[in-house]
């Protein structure tokens, strides 16, 4: 059974990642890249549907025969409870189970700024240590092979471990063919193979097979290390090298330790921030440089509900704003890379832009149902392919050009395509800002004419005027320029005319429409009204009352009617959305109430896991994270309300409140 969405951490290449649990099991696993069948896909299962679990064997004494041999019949009455081993003998220790459950590590980190992964175990006998990691693919050039490598070290004492493997590919549904390959040494290697697909155990203990699944039992003193690889390699072509684990190790970690280096962030939060960059790269595909919003699908954002989203795609939208998150903290080649991804993405047909495309610009993500897996605690269906990506969402356009026109103002090296991409993209919205849309938050109902997809189009015409206006050698001719000048106090009349709310002052969902919407709180951030006009404090205040949780954080919009009905497409509820809770302490920082934000961002670091990270919302009935994880839409804000507070505060440190936060600082303050 999978575990919490906050019990598992990230590991990744830069071009696939896999989720680890607590219990030392990679419940998540895609090859060869992050929006490829799943090898791994326990997640949304169970153990039949993939794992590989390295941990303690619980050292129970049961006689199991030879692996080759038949199993003896169980006896008759309730079982003996079987003792405690005392040595270190060639015991066969039973596969975890429902009723044997695999232990949870006692402690986890990563190792310094890296998506290397450190859990220990205090078990019988002495402590262990297992090392998660996959060495960056960018390290190997551009014939790299994906590499999950598990280095499990002796602490202290002496450990009985095991490792189980079951490999099942294309999303749990495809038992391969395991066998064993002999080498020219005389050992052997063992190969799991699938149609095009194969992947190869490395280990130096030895394995064998039960039950479709590969075991390998050893010990573990203090001072030794054993390590494990899985290498996928198309399996048509030759055997991969067999990885040297320990040299990969170093280079890992001097690669993530000369990428941090380049943050040019020094506040106060730099370690939520640092974590939250690494997380971003960790998401990046590096051969083409799209973002995927998160390496998972179908994790719920209402367990048990059908709100279960494929998020292995760049959404315009959060690489836009991804981009400028890595602008403000020094990373100008990921910026740079995005940009021209872009530019391919889009290619030379800006009339027909998606929200949304395959992580090296693909353009058809065909939605579908994997009807064999039984969902992320029973939620169903999960989905593969993202049928939003025909959607209309004008907001889009703002969020392309005020990227683009950020990367111009921090001096990134212009380029003439992109130039004219934004020109083509402002021609777009003067014939079409007036027509309804499906919104930021792809609402499976009627189009509407949402206020957000508005202002955004606003703010794509206000920057391009502003681009034009620095460099006017630039500026089209015909009178152009000053047409579009019209277009922009055009739109920001309509949407004040149309898009608000005189007798509750706040602006609204959408035109028309009584419902609020947290993407409201945006206006002030990208200028369409300044932080002190009474419009935009009556809707953030407005939104605190009628969105908000009892902890305070902000729900997107109201996902019922006065009368209980569903008003987006979809049964049940979801959870308070991180990044609007994000936004709200911003806008408090930006209307004055800095001190607000700072509690209420204070919280929101609260709600990340032990290692950081976080998922897309919190449900606060349950109290847990829900949605795909980890989710860059939700450490993208992150970052900037860090950048924000930290401009209010100066040196102002923030007193953490209990929590994995509070147990963080406490670990840095010792080392």
């Amino acid at each position: 059974m999978a575990g919490r969405i906050e019990d598992y951490a990230l590991i990744g290449d830069m071009q696939t990642a896999a989720l680890v649990s607590r219990d030392g099991a990679v419940d998540w696993l895609c090859l060869p890249r992050f929006d490829s069948p799943a090898v791994f896909a326990g997640l949304l299962g169970t153990d039949e549907h993939g794992f590989w679990r390295i941990g303690p064997a619980e050292a129970v004494a049961t006689a199991l025969p030879h692996p080759a041999a038949a199993p003896a019949a169980e006896p008759a009455g309730p079982p003996a409870v079987p003792p405690r081993l005392a040595d270190t003998g060639d015991l066969r220790v039973p596969p975890p189970t429902a009723a044997a459950p695999a232990v949870p590590a006692d402690r986890r980190r990563y190792r310094g700024d890296s998506l290397i992964l450190e859990q220990e175990w205090d078990a019988q006998g002495g402590t262990v240590r297992v090392i998660d990691f996959m060495p960056p693919r960018p390290l190997a050039g551009k014939d790299a092979v994906p590499q999950v490598i598990r280095i499990v070290e002796g602490v202290a004492g002496t450990v009985r471990m095991r490792s189980a493997l079951r490999m099942r590919f294309s999303y749990g549904r495809v038992v391969p063919w395991v066998h064993r390959v002999e080498q020219p040494d005389g050992g052997h290697r063992t190969v799991a193979v699938a149609g095009p697909d194969s992947v190869w155990l490395d280990g130096e203990a030895d394995t064998y097979g039960r039950n479709l699944t590969t075991y390998a039992d050893f010990t573990v003193r203090a001072g030794e290390r054993i390590a494990f690889a899985l290498t996928w390699q198309a399996s048509h072509l030759e055997q991969p090298t067999p990885p040297d684990a320990e040299g990969l190790l170093d280079a890992t970690a001097d690669f993530w330790l000369d990428w941090v280096g380049q943050c040019t962030y020094q506040g106060p939060y730099r370690e939520a921030v640092v974590r939250s960059l690494i997380t971003l790269k960790g998401l990046t595909y590096a051969p083409t440089g799209g973002i995927v919003a998160a390496p998972t699908t179908s994790l719920p954002e209402d367990i048990g509900g059908e709100r279960n989203w494929d998020y292995r795609y760049t959404w315009l939208r959060d690489a836009a704003i991804t981009l400028s998150s890595l602008l403000r903290t020094g990373y100008r080649d990921e910026a740079k890379a995005w940009r021209e991804w872009l530019l391919r993405a889009v290619a030379g047909d800006p009339e027909n832009l998606q929200i949304m495309y395959g992580i090296a610009g693909e353009r058809e993500l065909t939605e579908s149902a994997l009807d064999w897996l039984p969902g992320y605690e029973g939620s169903q269906p999960v989905r593969v392919g993202n049928g939003a990506a025909g959607q209309l969402q004008l907001d889009v356009y703002g969020e392309v050009v005020e990227a683009l026109h950020l990367a111009h103002m921090t001096g990134l090296v212009r380029n003439d395509h992109a130039h004219h991409l934004q020109l083509r993209l402002i021609e777009y919205l003067e014939d079409h800002w007036t027509e309804p849309d499906e919104g930021i938050w792809e609402v499976r109902g009627p189009r509407r004419h949402f206020v957000h997809s508005k202002v955004m189009a606003w703010v794509a015409v206000d920057r391009t005027i502003k681009l034009l206006e620095q460099t006017p050698e630039d500026a089209p001719a015909g009178g152009q320029l000053e047409r579009w000048r019209e277009l922009r106090d055009t739109i920001h009349r309509d949407v004040c005319e149309r898009g608000y709310d005189p007798g509750r002052n706040t602006f609204t969902q959408y035109y028309g429409g009584k419902e609020l919407d947290a993407s409201l709180l945006l206006i002030p951030q990208v200028g369409f009204l300044p932080p002190d006009d009474k419009r935009v404090i009556g809707t953030i205040e407005a939104i605190q009352r009628e969105l908000s949780t009892e902890d305070g954080f902000v729900l997107r919009y109201p996902t019922h009617d006065e009368s209980g009905n569903n008003v987006d497409g979809l049964s049940g509820h979801e959870g308070a959305f991180l990044a609007c809770s994000f936004w709200l302490a911003d806008d408090l920082a930006m209307i004055g109430r800095v001190q607000e934000a700072r509690e209420l961002f204070d919280r929101l670091l609260s709600l990340r896991n032990d290692l950081g990270l976080l998922a897309e919302e919190w449900d606060p009935r349950l109290k847990r994270q829900v949605g795909n994880f980890p989710q860059a839409f939700s450490h993208v804000p992150l970052i900037d309300t860090a950048l924000r507070l930290t401009a209010c505060g100066g040196a102002y440190l923030s007193a953490q409140p209990d929590g994995p936060a509070a147990e963080r600082a406490g670990e840095q303050a010792t080392v």
